[in-house]
């Protein structure tokens, strides 16, 4: 048996991926302004998360708890640089999307701390708006 493959090229997502764009700028706006509402604010109220360390944030109340801890302590210095590097629909109204990312300086300026970072993403369109449902967060080693 061969595996299917698995996507929706039924119809132009240009519009689509735009607006998973835009979560993705929102996603760094906020990681950057250490703004934790911000960071969150695309996620479904019953969304999943899996930071860099491994620790898996279950809903919406409790990323915001600890986006919040971590942008007022050890991130509170930090920026980075996001990219969406690929996003595959996989229904009309189901997206996995990649997204990359390098620390920077303050003026946005790339800094080596001796790792970049992958995360997958995956977006469920309600209505006329994505939501994220899940992502989880790879550090990738530099080289």
């Amino acid at each position: 048996m061969t595996a299917p493959r698995i996507e929706d090229n039924s119809l132009d997502h240009t519009a689509d991926v735009e607006a998973i764009r835009q979560v993705i700028a929102d996603v760094e706006k906020g990681f950057n302004d250490n703004d934790a509402d911000l960071l969150v604010e695309h996620f479904a109220e019953n969304g999943s998360a899996v930071s860099v360390n491994g620790r898996q944030l279950d809903g919406r109340d409790m990323m915001l708890e600890v986006s919040r801890a971590a942008l007022a302590g050890p991130l509170r210095d930090e920026r980075a640089r996001y990219r969406l590097a690929d996003v595959v629909f996989v229904r009309p109204d189901v997206a996995v999307a990649h997204k990359h990312a390098w620390a920077t300086d303050a003026a946005g300026e790339p800094v080596d701390v001796g790792h970049a970072m992958s995360a997958l993403y995956v977006l469920t369109k309600e209505g006329e708006r994505w939501w994220v449902v899940a992502r989880q967060n790879t550090l990738v080693p530099g080289s």
